[in-house]
Order: C-alpha cells, then structure tokens, then sequence
C-alpha cells in the first residue's frame, strides 16, 4: 500500500437486513440477501428520501433531521424486501393486506412503509421521550431542584434505552441479524484502513464503527439530558411539548457529532466522546462469518468502487505502476 492517511468517511452507509445487508452511496443502494437455498439475490436500486434536491438537506443541523426520517424510510423497505424471501408460502393474506391492496393499489406497499414509519416514531418520542419524563415527575415531592429531576430524567431514559438494547440482543431470532450488522461495519472500516475488500481482510476489521445508528442513538439519550436541563417551563403539559418539538434539534445536532466522529476517528476528544456508542455497539453487533461477509461485500461492490477509493485515498495499486516502470 502506498501513502498512508488517517481514515475518514469513504460515504457508505449501511445497515443488516433478514439474512442479508444494504449499503447505500449517495442516491443508490444496493440489498443483497442470501436466500433459504443459499442463492445470493442482490437488488439495486435508487432512493432519494424527502424533500430530494432540495438545498435544505445540506444545511448542517437540518441535514441530520432528514437523514434519520430517509433513514429509517429505507431501512423499513429494505427488511419488507429482505422478509419477502422467507414468509412461510401457507400463510393466508389477511383481510387488512387485501384492504391496502384494494385501497391504495400499486402504493400499498409504500403507505404501509410510510405507516411504519410514522408509528415508530411516535413509539420511539412516546417511550424514550415523554415516557421518562412522567416516570421522574413521581419525585415532585421529594426533590424540588429542576436540574436535578432533568438528570433523574435522563438516568431513567438512557437506562430504558440501554435496557431496551440488552432485551433485543438476548433475542436469538435477532442474533443474525446482529452478525450482518457486524459484517457491515466490519467490510466500511476495511475500506476506510485502506485495505482491499478481501473476506480475509474484513474478518479483520472491527465490527465496531463511530457512524453507527446504535452510537446516533445514545447521542441523542446524551444530548436530550443536557437540553431538558434548560427546560425551567411549570406547566407539565408545556414541558411535554417542547420535549417533543426538541426531536429534531437534538438529532440534528447528533447527526454533526456523529458526522464529525466519522471523519476524525483518531482525535482524542472524538474517541472519548464515541467510546459509550461503541461499547453499545459490543451488544448489537456479532462476530459475522465468512459467508456473511460475503453478502456485505456484494452490497459494497454493487454501489461502490472500493479500488478506486483506495488508490485516491492510499495510492492502491500505486507500486505495482511504479514496479513495471
């Protein structure tokens, strides 16, 4: 390998699906998924989220905001693409399918997405949002300080959160899962340590990764805590509300944290700030197999060329040039 740099972001992002992995670059992504008779099937397509071209999507604290909402939109199409290869054939169409079907015709499928999109994030506010906050107004009477209720309030929602991870992680259905979510981060940080995109090199790699979804979550418990401290609003159901128009603000700036982590993995600041999202990522990452990361490097390949990456970034391939000269 030629010259050597620190590693930054190669703009790949990704994420495990049932028995397979997406990886996305800029508008396309690609989902590739080991089928019941261990036939890859790869699927590429392009997806361009909200509000697509518009200006406002770069806008630093803004982008973070659309980039969760595109995020779990394609993330919610990807696992219905990927379940698609192992429903079970005998099973009956629902009364509630045939209703969609009728109603919304060729869109059915994306209403239902759009749907479980909106619920999950009505769910996600309800449970790590407002759910803590009722849960430490319990101690009305017995601490008056409104910085200390807002720390109590924290405490209680990061150990929801962290509780909620521990529950899913002991599931075993969700351990492959977990597996493909380690063959993703590990087949990214083998592009960023520029290296080639072998399954030797990528079993390798870390399975841990500074830009993970699970790490943008903790920020936001983090973040959430150190907002609500300024909250100093009496009505309760005043309280409520700006905690849930706050959402957006402390994604986006958990967005630019993270954005930042990635491309400055080596800063110390940055590294002690990503060490509570790594050790998270401990319990929702597992130790992939070969056959696995196979699959990732399929999706990799399929929207990404890794090699010429590396040559900008590393000057791969540089001494084979330099050797026939």
């Amino acid at each position: 390998m030629g010259r050597s740099k620190c590693n930054r972001s190669c703009g790949i992002g990704g994420q495990a699906v049932l028995e397979g992995v997406m990886m996305k670059k800029g508008d396309l992504y690609a989902v590739t998924v080991r089928k019941p008779d261990g036939e890859l099937v790869i699927d590429t397509e392009e997806f361009h989220g909200v509000l697509h071209g518009n200006k406002i999507k770069k806008l630093p604290f803004i982008r973070g905001i659309f980039n969760f909402v595109d995020s779990l939109i394609l993330g919610t199409r990807t696992l219905t693409y990927s379940s698609q290869f192992f429903e079970d054939e005998a099973a009956q169409e629902t009364s509630m399918d045939k209703w969609f079907k009728k109603t919304f015709k060729d869109k059915a499928e994306s209403v239902v997405s759009g749907l479980t999109v909106v619920v999950s994030i009505v769910l996600a506010i309800a449970i790590f949002m407002v759910l803590p906050y009722f849960i430490s107004s319990l101690l009305n009477s017995f601490v008056r300080h409104t910085t200390v209720l807002a720390i109590i309030e924290g405490v209680i929602r990061l150990a929801i959160f962290v509780g909620y991870v521990v529950l899913i992680s002991a599931m075993e259905d969700i351990k492959r899962v977990y597996m493909y979510h380690g063959a993703e981060h590990k087949c990214i940080n083998c592009i960023e340590r520029g290296r080639e995109l072998t399954v030797g090199n990528v079993m390798a790699s870390s399975r841990l990764h500074k830009r993970c979804g699970t790490s943008f979550m903790l920020l936001v418990m983090v973040i959430s805590i150190v907002m609500f401290m300024f909250i100093s609003v009496e009505q309760p159901a005043l309280r409520v509300l700006i905690r849930i128009l706050l959402v957006p603000v402390i994604a986006g700036v958990s967005y630019e944290i993270i954005r930042i982590a990635g491309n400055n993995g080596n800063n110390i600041l940055v590294r002690i700030i990503s060490a509570p999202g790594m050790w998270l990522q401990t319990l929702t990452t597992k130790e992939p197999t070969e056959d696995m990361v196979e699959v990732a490097i399929k999706s990799v390949e399929a929207v990404f060329d890794w090699k010429e990456y590396l040559k900008e970034e590393f000057g791969y391939g540089e001494e084979a040039v330099e050797d026939e000269v």
